[in-house]
């Protein structure tokens, strides 16, 4: 079991006696309240989804799944194509990938998790850190020195936009943190 607060995308649960796959969680802290915890949840087993508001202490009971390690290989609308290092293909929806859609890209190297519920691909779990090249991304800012400095950058064969620290330029390489997809360092 787990607590609400330590569930992530990717990760299934039981709820109202039925597996869902976690599509998005966002943690609210107060000063005075518990923490709460929004997520977005997909039913694993018909086309159906709800959001729902848990207390962060809530204990859930969280699916141990088949988990296998492929790599990305094409899109086909609506799947997206894993395969396995014994060259077995397993399709995805478009749906059940939640955020991580936006880091795939064409030729990536990077494995993922693929998780199977019944034998059915229902999600793909990224690694923690991912490289991928800044295709554009403005000039810094001369004499903007106080503080921290970020700017907008997207990401070469994706629409994911980043902000990095000002001293990245097109072309560089940077690493990403896939959990909060904020830049980590220039690679």
């Amino acid at each position: 079991m787990k607590t609400a607060h330590e569930i992530r995308p990717g990760n299934v649960i039981m709820f109202n006696d039925s597996p869902w796959v976690v599509q998005k969680t966002e943690t609210t802290r107060s000063g005075r309240n518990a923490a709460i915890v929004k997520m977005k949840l997909k039913h694993v087993l018909i086309d159906s989804s709800t959001e729902t508001t848990f207390k962060g202490e809530d204990k859930m009971d969280v699916i141990v799944l088949e988990r296998l390690d492929c790599t990305y290989s094409y899109y086909a609308d609506p799947m997206y194509v894993f395969m396995d290092s014994e060259y077995n293909q397993y399709d995805v929806e478009a749906d059940n990938m939640g955020d991580a859609a936006k880091y795939i890209v064409d030729g990536m190297t990077e494995e993922c998790q693929v998780t199977f519920y019944e034998g059915k691909a229902i999600s793909v779990e990224l690694p923690t850190t991912i490289v991928r090249e800044v295709g554009y991304t403005e000039p810094a800012a001369r004499g903007d020195t106080s503080g921290k400095v970020m700017k907008p950058a997207k990401i070469v064969g994706s629409d994911l936009e980043v902000m990095v620290a000002e001293f990245v330029k097109e072309g560089d390489k940077i690493e990403i943190d896939t959990r909060t997809g904020e830049f980590k360092k220039r690679v």
